[in-house]
């Protein structure tokens, strides 16, 4: 946003700028130009004069004299011809057969002046030509005509336009840099929200925000901190509640579960199916606990990465599909389930090597659990591009795509596995680890059956 509103003020200060010193240049150019052309005017005049002169005497020595004295002194040759064109005086080369100076002769001889029009540039090179007619009134005594070198009128429009652009060069410089103190003046506080936003998108506790800028963004700031300090407060004591609720449980859960032990040895034969009943409930229940525990943990570390670097640590992903594979084949053989491995030599991806066992760890267990004695769960890490995955694949009777659409959903769980022991928090915290890093959790029918999860993850190296 900076770069945008810093090149819209830019453009509005060159404009104005360029509006200036265009006119200003042309105006210059214009004023050297006339300045020129009323010199060699009463220059003109001056020769008619004397020619209007010689012509009522006889006596042209004057004007002779003079004509020569102007050529040597600037160089500028001229001619003087009476009415019937016969040179008078020629100087510098010029003559009056040329056909340029015989029209502008003939012109003079009408009673028509002849001077240049249009203005001079730095570039103008060369010379003008000026004709003006001898005598008084409507009586014509002769013709001058003059070729005056335009270089120094040239060297003089050069200096003063020199002299606006470096002007004009340092007006654009200051209005750069006011424009850079007006837009970081603007966008600085805007920025510092957006900072401020992030984190409290990330359910983190937003830095305090300065109020400064326009008085809009005063404003705006300082209703900010106000509606964050309030947001910052609910998510936190929602945090704790889960947290210090799971926590606090765990104590009674504990001293139940030993109760609870105690009682085996004192129950009649007719209260197995019921002291049965209540043990797994105490183990499902403990499950769950340890479960919203690890799915807090994982919410608010994801809330973390999403305001730092997500690619600031790596593992190497094949090493930890061989390590859990070892773990969990005799659970796997345990249940009658066939779970094999396959790993590409180097997969890095860019998370901690706990936080992928984690993840490993829910994918197995779901695909073992859930895809019945005699199936085949295949654990697959490789590479995709920029991407390492890590792919569970099982050949049970899988999800249907309604089902795979609700998955990820806490505490959701098919209706189809209602007898098997789960919380349904497993695969929304592979979700929450996996979006923390960049990556994400893909879930698809497998073929013939089955169903396929894939971790996505960007290699350790993606930058």
């Amino acid at each position: 946003m900076r770069t945008r509103v810093q090149a819209v003020l830019l453009m509005f200060g060159v404009l104005a700028v360029a509006a200036f010193a265009v006119p200003l240049l042309l105006f210059t150019a214009s004023d050297r130009t006339q300045q020129l052309v009323l010199a060699r005017s009463s220059d003109l005049d001056r020769f008619a004069s004397l020619m209007d002169q010689a012509a009522r005497t006889g006596d042209t020595s004057a004007l002779t004299a003079e004509a020569r004295r102007y050529t040597q002194l600037y160089g500028e040759p001229l001619v003087v011809t009476d009415t019937r064109r016969r040179p008078v005086v020629q100087t510098g080369g010029m003559r009056a057969s040329d056909a340029e100076v015989a029209r502008l002769i003939d012109a003079a001889l009408r009673n028509q002046t002849a001077h240049p029009t249009g203005s001079l540039h730095p570039w103008s090179r060369g010379s003008r030509m000026f004709a003006e007619p001898a005598g008084t009134g409507t009586q014509v005594s002769g013709a001058v005509v003059l070729r005056a070198s335009v270089r120094t009128a040239a060297d003089d429009i050069t200096w003063r336009w020199s002299a606006v652009l470096a002007g004009t060069a340092l007006v654009a410089l200051a209005c750069t840099v006011l424009a850079r103190a007006a837009t970081r003046w603007v966008v600085s506080p805007l920025r510092r929200l957006d900072r401020a936003v992030g984190r409290l998108a990330a359910g983190l506790p937003p830095d305090h925000t300065r109020a400064g800028g326009p008085p809009e963004l005063r404003q705006l700031a300082t209703g900010f901190n106000r509606m964050a300090g309030a947001v910052t407060a609910a998510l936190e004591q929602q945090r704790r509640l889960v947290a210090d609720t799971s926590h606090q449980m765990r104590n009674p859960m504990a001293a139940l579960r030993l109760r609870v032990d105690a009682l085996s040895g004192h129950l009649p034969a007719s209260a197995d199916r019921t002291y049965q009943g209540v043990t797994t409930e105490l183990e499902r229940l403990e499950t769950l606990l340890d479960d919203m525990l690890t799915l807090a943990t994982a919410e608010h570390r994801a809330g973390e990465l999403t305001v730092t670097d997500p690619l600031d640590a790596h593992c190497d992903a094949a090493e930890v599909a061989l390590t859990q594979h070892r773990l969990w084949e005799p659970v796997a053989r345990r249940a009658g389930v066939e779970l094999t491995v396959a790993a590409d030599p180097s997969a890095p991806a860019a998370c901690t090597d706990r936080e992928l066992a984690q993840i490993t760890d829910v994918l197995v267990d779901n695909a073992i659990k859930y895809a019945g004695p005699g199936a085949h769960v295949e654990l697959r890490c490789t590479t995709e591009g920029p991407h390492t995955v890590l792919t569970v694949t099982d050949d049970g009777p899988g999800l249907t795509p309604d089902e795979i659409q609700q998955a990820t959903t806490r505490f959701w769980r098919s209706t189809r596995q209602n007898g098997t022991s789960g919380t349904g928090l497993g695969l929304a915290i592979a979700e929450q680890l996996l979006a923390g890093r960049g990556g994400r959790l893909e879930l698809t029918p497998a073929h013939p059956q089955g169903l396929k999860a894939r971790a996505v993850l960007p290699s350790g190296g993606a930058r």
